[in-house]
């Protein structure tokens, strides 16, 4: 029988192979100073909010930590303007009446961009008509000889909902009011005045995410209008000589303008881009409008949040990435430990963002940046005029 051999003892660097012998490690602890990984075990009494900050330790789960922490220490401070953009069918999942409404009442948004199509879906929960919980797995040839209409699993009657939502916006955009040119913001907020009216009607409050923003002086933009049912309801309006004429230049100046009032305040500009599509560049391009297209010297955005399951290798956030924004003139570089990407969902990172937001944060008095267009434009014009005399 062979003798067992004693282990040696090792003392702590006699572990190293020969080459890193000697060799010292001056900045180890430096990148070794984040807290350690070793969370409680999850028992279902925690809330939430302790969930996010405890447990969301890596990956993109941390990425949304730091996105809500982002949100609610930085972004949501008094001298910032918060921008954001919509893309995506988050109104007709609900995410409309169940956080983007709750965020504009609390103050917490200044002014949005959106999709046509989320602000068109937004009409049924104002008029009251329902979508319903469905399944993906489902035959789309048997829904339409059913009257069914499908977006992924989310169920709508074709008639109940989607023809009597075109019938009561008919109405609606058939009004005077409407037959004349304007920018986006302004036939949103005339929308808006008559969706808040329909919540009343129906003893409805705060479904709406047009008639919140109404009440609240948020302005909402559309950067493609004709890109949605409501934009097809104006190209219909027109075949009947009515006059509603929706003008995309006025929507580019008001944007960099409420950007500009941010700055000249001596305030931040923040912007949160739900998903990618049109509206996000169009929130983005706002700087490069000041500086590029005006002449007016600035340095980007201050704070970036991007939630997206969109990649740059392929061209899906070509521009909006926060490095990649930094060369177009959109974000402050100085800024970049202020810019977050979540590569997640929008339905699952929102909700998240939403409650972590309301229960960390008292509400802010809302800015009513709609009546302050006319003079923050005028700003903006009076500036342009002095760079380029």
């Amino acid at each position: 029988m062979k003798k067992k051999r004693k282990m040696k003892k090792y003392k702590r660097y006699d572990i190293l192979p020969k080459w890193l012998k000697g060799k010292k490690f001056p900045n180890m602890y430096k990148y070794l100073s984040g807290p350690r990984i070793f969370p409680a075990p999850i028992t279902g009494k925690e809330k939430l909010t302790a969930i996010i900050e405890k447990t969301f330790l890596a990956y993109n789960s941390a990425r949304i930590r730091e996105a809500c922490r982002l949100f609610v220490e930085k972004m949501l401070k008094r001298d910032v303007y918060v921008g954001i953009s919509l893309a995506g069918a988050l109104t007709p999942a609900g995410l409309g009446k169940s956080a983007i409404v709750p965020l504009i009442e609390a103050g917490f948004v200044d002014w949005i961009v959106s999709t046509g199509a989320n602000l068109y879906h937004d009409l049924h929960f104002a008029f009251d008509l329902e979508l319903h919980i469905g399944s993906h797995h489902v035959d789309d040839a048997e829904l339409r000889d059913n009257g069914v209409v499908r977006i992924y699993d989310i169920l709508m009657s074709y008639t109940d909902c989607l023809l009597e939502t075109d019938r009561l916006l008919r109405e609606i955009l058939s009004k005077q009011e409407f037959q004349r040119v304007m920018g986006t913001a302004e036939f949103h907020y005339l929308l808006g005045r008559h969706l808040a009216k329909e919540e009343q009607k129906r003893g409805l409050k705060g479904v709406s995410i047009l008639a919140a923003a109404y009440r609240a002086g948020v302005p909402i933009y559309t950067s493609s209008p004709g890109d949605s049912g409501l934009g097809m309801h104006i190209a219909e309006n027109s075949l009947r000589d009515y006059g509603t004429r929706l003008v995309p230049s006025i929507d580019v100046n008001e944007t960099a303008a409420i950007v500009y009032a941010a700055k000249k305040s001596g305030g931040k500009s923040a912007v949160v881009l739900f998903g990618g599509g049109s509206p996000k560049n169009f929130i983005l391009q706002t700087e490069p409008h000041i500086q590029e297209i005006l002449h007016i010297p600035d340095v980007g955005h201050d704070y970036f949040l991007q939630i997206t399951d969109a990649r740059p290798d392929t061209g899906g956030l070509s521009g909006a990435t926060p490095h990649e924004a930094v060369s177009w003139g959109k974000v402050d570089p100085d800024r970049l430990p202020d810019a977050i990407v979540c590569y997640v969902d929008t339905t699952i990172a929102l909700p998240l963002l939403t409650y972590y937001a309301l229960a960390k944060r008292k509400k802010r008095p809302c800015r009513n940046l709609y009546a302050k267009r006319e003079k923050f434009v005028k700003d903006l014009v009076d500036r342009y005029w002095k760079e380029n005399e």
